[in-house]
């Protein structure tokens, strides 16, 4: 399965879904995830909100993957739950930032009801409770270093529904 750029990091962000991005891993490599932040995303996963979620629209439940860490050539498992306190739909965005090192690689707006397609969902995401699981085939081929991704997702009135970041750092 081939993804493109802006939807694998949009999987990565997006409300409901997390899904490392594909790089080199070495078999001595730890898991990702976040200790003793307040702000991180309940889950095995390397999200942090980007400030206090209180008033987003979407509340994360968890958010784990599996394998964790994410393994090259094989496939990563993304289950995630979350509970929308309104509906969301056409003309929502999402600002996606994905940084390799200090080198900035992505740094765009896309709208969400067309990126959520490429998990499986459609717009409008209804008021409510929702769950998800995918799976994400990862390419054998990735530099290693150090990945900084942020997506901040808001409605078409500029309302939060929520802001999400990940750092990951893969070795040879």
């Amino acid at each position: 399965m081939h993804i493109p750029a802006i939807s694998v990091a949009t999987l990565l962000c997006s409300p409901l879904v997390l899904a490392a991005p594909s790089y080199q891993w070495s078999n001595d490599q730890t898991p990702i995830s976040v200790v003793d932040n307040k702000l991180s995303v309940p889950g095995q996963n390397p999200l942090n909100f980007c400030a206090d979620p209180k008033g987003d629209i979407l509340k994360i439940d968890s958010v784990d993957l599996s394998p964790n860490p994410p393994v090259p050539g094989q496939t990563l498992t993304i289950n995630a739950s979350g509970t929308f306190s309104r509906e969301v739909g056409e003309g929502s965005k999402v600002q996606i930032q994905v940084k390799y090192g200090l080198i900035r690689l992505i740094n765009q707006e896309a709208d969400l009801c067309e990126q959520i397609s490429n998990v499986d969902l459609e717009c409008p995401l209804e008021k409510g409770k929702m769950t998800l699981t995918k799976q994400v085939d990862l390419p054998k081929e990735i530099p290693p270093g150090k990945y900084t991704v942020l997506a901040d997702v808001y409605t078409k009135e500029k309302d939060r529904i929520t802001c999400l970041q990940a750092e990951v750092v893969f070795r040879l």
